[in-house]
């Protein structure tokens, strides 16, 4: 049984607004941590990887470990490995993440994110392993891909059909980037969440990259983002109740204790509780689980288990993105640094959407999967808001002024944003015309033109 006791007494729902609270941190301490994950693929036949064997996911864990990359284990299972305030982890179909530490400026995120590049394309060069960076697998089936073994994994896999259309596909065929992001008080987490919630679909759009689905064009340019629009309603979505008066950490906090779980961890293992309420657990507990209770662990791992278009935990998590080529790592955290760390930026990012009506959140999110930039807010496209957009997030890192040993300032990292959102073409737009014109039709040339 897990420590359900906070100071000696049981969890309570102040507690849980403290832990959120807790993450408040004033602005000469802000910080970033930028995510991305990368399929990784057997370069002689671009099939995908198992965990086990020669040239597995294991094998690629423990060539990195030279790097200074230790282990995190599940019981004697290797599921990731940690150097610092960074870690490398799986996605459920093996899919490699870089979760990176906390840094201050974009200039240390690109030199973190190139580093980590350098170090798995050494290793998987001996291994025969490559790295795609898409957002959708373009040829695997479902079938296909392996499974990783974590425990929350197998109960994930077990819940996601009951609820939804594609949960599978994102867990297995999916890939993202995103940026981690602080606010320094209840208010300005409210503004933050608010204009870069409305905002998500519009760099969705910017970001597109994953229009192929099992070796041909799928309609969709971010079939990622389709995924999540058909996952499960009861924890993904664009979260209305963030625009409502009121608005705050324990309103966010409702929101989780009614967001159905997925487990408990117990003894190092994973009892599935898939279906139950975290609400009930911590008020009366549950018959089958005598005299247990919440820790604030617990909760910890339950906020991780709700992904909505841009998440809270104890800082703000952008989650709107496919995953791309380098350039577009370094831009995801980029863009949202110069919208949110800047307060002109920001208030004039939300004069971009703040008067959108919040039935139009949802079908912009949806919009966006298929037509990309070309999808329409009212009486613009969102080619015009990405352009402003883009506009506004320079003004802040112009302002910002962290330049690097040459004395560049963070806006060169945002170059191919605002080459993207000048010319309406986002990056799936441009892998469809190479596949209706010089690959023939073929997807093989994209396992060397979207490798890393």
């Amino acid at each position: 049984m897990a420590d359900s006791k906070v100071d000696g007494r049981p969890l309570e729902f102040s507690d849980i607004v403290a832990w959120i609270q807790a993450g408040e941190t004033p602005p000469a301490d802000w910080r970033v941590g930028a995510e991305h994950e990368k399929f990784v693929f057997r370069t002689a036949d671009h099939a995908p990887v198992p965990y086990e064997g020669d040239s597995g996911i294991l094998a690629l864990m423990e060539g990195l470990k030279p790097y200074g990359w230790t282990d995190v284990l599940e019981g004697q299972t290797l599921i990731g490995l940690e150097r610092g305030k960074a870690n490398v982890s799986l996605e459920p179909g093996g899919q490699f993440e870089l979760s990176g530490a906390p840094l201050a400026d974009m200039h240390e995120i690109a030199a973190e994110t190139a580093g980590h590049l350098d170090e798995v394309k050494a290793v998987g060069e001996r291994l025969g392993l490559g790295f795609l960076g898409l957002g959708f697998t373009p040829e695997w089936t479902r079938a296909q891909v392996p499974v990783m073994p974590k425990g929350r994994y197998r109960i994930m896999r077990a819940y996601m059909p009951k609820v939804g259309g594609l949960g599978l596909d994102m867990m297995f065929r999916t890939c993202t980037v995103q940026a981690n992001l602080d606010f320094v008080d209840e208010a300005d987490m409210r503004l933050k969440f608010r204009a870069s919630l409305a905002l998500q679909p519009v760099v969705t759009a910017l970001f597109a990259n994953s229009p192929f689905v099992e070796g041909r064009p799928s309609g969709f340019l971010t079939a990622r983002a389709n995924v999540w629009t058909d996952t499960d309603p009861d924890r993904t979505g664009m979260l209305g109740f963030v625009f409502a008066d009121g608005f705050g950490y324990e309103a966010y906090a409702n929101y989780l204790l009614d967001v159905p779980m997925y487990f408990a961890k117990r003894n190092g293992a994973y009892i599935d509780l898939s279906g139950r309420s975290f609400r009930q657990f911590m008020t009366s507990g549950f018959d089958d689980l005598p005299g247990d209770r919440p820790s604030l662990k617990d909760f910890s791992d339950h906020a991780t288990t709700a992904f909505p278009e841009v998440r809270l935990k104890q800082y703000l998590e952008m989650r709107g993105a496919d995953a791309g080529p380098r350039p577009m790592l370094d831009a995801l955290p980029t863009l949202w640094t110069g919208i949110l760390y800047d307060r002109a930026a920001l208030e004039a990012a939300w004069d971009l959407c703040r008067d959108w009506p919040l039935e139009s959140h949802e079908r912009l999110r949806a919009d966006v999967t298929r037509l990309g930039l070309k999808a329409k807010i009212g009486s613009r496209t969102v080619q015009d808001v990405a352009r402003d957009l883009v506009a506004i997030a320079s003004e802040g890192l112009k302002r910002r002024a962290r330049t690097n040993a040459s004395g560049a300032d963070e806006r060169v990292y945002l170059e191919p944003l605002a080459e993207i959102a000048e010319s309406g073409l986002t990056q799936a737009d441009r892998l469809l015309a190479k596949f209706h014109g010089p690959w023939g039709g073929r997807l093989d040339p994209v396992w060397s033109d979207a490798a890393f």
